[in-house]
C-alpha cells in the first residue's frame, strides 16, 4: 500500500508526453482472444487496470509476452483453458465484464463474478446481458453470472444506454456471429473507435465506425495483427488542468485534437485556453482563470454526455480546477451518481462549493486551500485531489492511491519530472 505526499503551491513547468488510452488497452486486450493467432499491441500503458486484464488472460490460458518496447504486448491464445473468471480477479477491475462478449464468441460460455472498479455509483450490467442475450446467449444470474452460447446469431440491437463497455461487448460477440448485426445507440468514444479498427485489421467486417450505429458481418474467424492504442485523451485533459491550476506551463505530446473539441469547450468557459501545433498541445502560464458568463450574464455549466460530449472522467478535474478561477459556475455530472461525493473533502481544504445533490456542485472562486488528509475514492477524483494538494498551502497526504494508479501511468515519477513536489511512499503497517 502507498499514499503520496504532496507539497502545493509549485507550478508545473515542462514537457510530458500522454499514455495510451487505458480504456481502449483494456477491451483490446480482452479481443485478443478472438483469435487463435498472435497479436501485437502498442502504446500500452504501465497501470494497474491493464496488469489485472494481462493476470486474466494468462488465466484463461493466453501467453503473455512483453515486447522490447515499453508499452507492447504479444498476447497468444491458442487455446482457451478455462471460461471462469474467479472473484478474485474479476472483483479487482470493472474491466473484467469485457471478457463475457469474447469468451461467448470463442469458447460459447463465460462464468464471471460480479466485476470490481471505481466507486462513483450504480453502473449497471443491464445493456450488456440484453445485447448478448439478443445475439443467442443465455443469461444466469446466482450469486454469479453464467452465459452460454452454443452459436450466436446476428441480430437487430438497440441498447438501451449508450453504455461503451455494453457496446464493446456487443461488437467482440457479433464479429464472430453468424449473419448480420446491426448496434443502434452505441456509443463511439475513441477508445470503442480503437477498438473496432483493431478488429478490422484482424479480420473483422465493421461498418459506421465512429457513429452510434454499427453494423457488423460475422465472418468464421479473425487472425492475428498489430495495432498502437491511441493516446489517453482524459490523461491530457487532466495535465490542461493540473497546469492552469497551478498556473504553469506545460506541453503536452500525442494530444490529437480530435480528442479534444469539446474538452476545450468546458475548460474555455472557465477561461483556459492552448495551443495546438499537430499533436502538441502547449498550456501558456498565468492564464486569466476567469469565468466566462454565458449570453445575458447568466452562470455557465459545464456538464459530461455520452461522446462527443464532454467526458465524465474529466467532471471531477474541472471541478477542482473551477476553485482556482475567478467566477461561479455549476458542474453538473448527469452519468454517475456518486462521483461528486469527494466534494466534502475539498470544502475541507477551503473550497467554496454547494453541493445541490449528487449530481450538481456550484463552485465560486478563487479558493485559498490548504493541506489536508485525503483519500482518493476513484480514479479521476483521485487525480483531482492531487490538482487540489498542488495548488493548496502546505502538505497534503492523499491515500488510497491505487486507485489513481489504475489509471494513471507512473503518475508521482512523471509529475516530479514537471518540478513539483510529489512523492510515493509505502503506507506504515
Amino acid at each position: 500500500m502507498y499514499k503520496y505526499l504532496v507539497d502545493g503551491g509549485t507550478p508545473v513547468r515542462g514537457t510530458i508526453r500522454a499514455s495510451g488510452n487505458k480504456n481502449a488497452a483494456l477491451p483490446c486486450l480482452a479481443a485478443t482472444l478472438l483469435s487463435s493467432e498472435p497479436v501485437t499491441l502498442r502504446n500500452i500503458p504501465d497501470i494497474e487496470d491493464v496488469q489485472v486484464v494481462i493476470e486474466i488472460l494468462i488465466h484463461l490460458g493466453a501467453t503473455v509476452t512483453g515486447g522490447t518496447v515499453a508499452g507492447e504486448y504479444t498476447v497468444s491464445v491458442g487455446n482457451i483453458r478455462t471460461t471462469e473468471i474467479p472473484d478474485s480477479l474479476a472483483s479487482r477491475i470493472r474491466a473484467s465484464i469485457l471478457f463475457a462478449g469474447p469468451l461467448l464468441a470463442r469458447a460459447g460460455r463465460v462464468e464471471l463474478s460480479p466485476p470490481g472498479g471505481d466507486v462513483i455509483g450504480r453502473r449497471r450490467l443491464d445493456t450488456h446481458f440484453l445485447a448478448l442475450t439478443a445475439l443467442g446467449a443465455e443469461v444466469r444470474i446466482d450469486g454469479q453470472f453464467s452465459l452460454s452460447a452454443p452459436r450466436l446469431v446476428g441480430n437487430q440491437i438497440f441498447l438501451d444506454e449508450a453504455s461503451v463497455t455494453a457496446t464493446e461487448n456487443a461488437v467482440m460477440a457479433a464479429v464472430l456471429a453468424e449473419g448480420e448485426t446491426t448496434i443502434e445507440n452505441a456509443a463511439s468514444e475513441p477508445h470503442i473507435q480503437d477498438l473496432c479498427n483493431m478488429l478490422i485489421a484482424m479480420g473483422a467486417r465493421i461498418t459506421g465506425v465512429g457513429s452510434n450505429i454499427l453494423r457488423i458481418s460475422g465472418v468464421s474467424k479473425l487472425h492475428g495483427t498489430e495495432f498502437r492504442i491511441g493516446s489517453d485523451y482524459m490523461e491530457v485533459g487532466s495535465f490542461i488542468g493540473l497546469a492552469a491550476a497551478t498556473r504553469g506551463e506545460l506541453t503536452i505530446e500525442d494530444a490529437p485534437a480530435r480528442h479534444m473539441r469539446m474538452i476545450r469547450i468546458a475548460f474555455a468557459k472557465l477561461g483556459i485556453g492552448w495551443e495546438q501545433s499537430g499533436d502538441t498541445i502547449h498550456v501558456p502560464a498565468n492564464q486569466k482563470l476567469t469565468v466566462v458568463s454565458d449570453m445575458g450574464g447568466v452562470i455557465p455549466k459545464i456538464d459530461d454526455a455520452p461522446w462527443p460530449g464532454f467526458p465524465p472522467d474529466l467532471t471531477s478535474i474541472v471541478l477542482v480546477v473551477a476553485t482556482q478561477v475567478s467566477g461561479t459556475v455549476l458542474v453538473y455530472e448527469k452519468m454517475f451518481e456518486s462521483r461528486m461525493f469527494f466534494v466534502d473533502k475539498l470544502i475541507g481544504m477551503g473550497a467554496r462549493i454547494v453541493l445541490c445533490d449528487p449530481h450538481r456542485a456550484v463552485v465560486s472562486g478563487p479558493c485559498r486551500l490548504t493541506g489536508s488528509v485525503l483519500t482518493s475514492p476513484d480514479v479521476r477524483a483521485g487525480m483531482a485531489m492531487v490538482i487540489a494538494a498542488l495548488c493548496a498551502e502546505g502538505q497534503s497526504i492523499i491515500h488510497n492511491v491505487y486507485q489513481i494508479e489504475r489509471g494513471y501511468e507512473n503518475l508521482a515519477s512523471r509529475l516530479r519530472s514537471l518540478g513539483i513536489g510529489i512523492t510515493r511512499v509505502t503506507v506504515d503497517q
